[in-house]
């Protein structure tokens, strides 16, 4: 299990983000690994369509490769902002919303 090899987590994650740093000033390197039966069952737990919660997934992993983070509330909430303003641009809705 990726989350308890190297995060020391006990849980499997909807996605995990593997940083490998700046390359340079416009590109950063990583793997943003996405694990399908959870994104599934959480699409179906909230009643999102699948896609919308795999570009959701997506978007936030990229987002970590490129240094967002939501270990305390104000990160979080910067970063979920960020998240809600690109998938509207893909006519996704917010999915911190209820």
């Amino acid at each position: 299990m990726l989350n308890q090899d190297y995060r020391h987590k006990g849980y499997v994650p909807n996605v995990l983000t593997f940083e490998y740093g700046e390359i340079s000033p416009a590109y950063w390197a990583g793997d943003v690994v996405i694990c399908a039966p959870v994104v599934d069952r959480e699409a179906r737990e909230q009643g999102k369509p699948l896609k919308d919660h795999y570009a959701h997934m997506t978007v936030h992993g990229v987002l970590h490769l490129q240094g967002y983070d939501h270990l305390d509330p104000a990160d979080a909430d910067i970063m979920e902002s960020r998240e809600a303003a690109i998938l509207k641009r893909f006519h996704i809705p917010n999915p911190y919303l209820s």
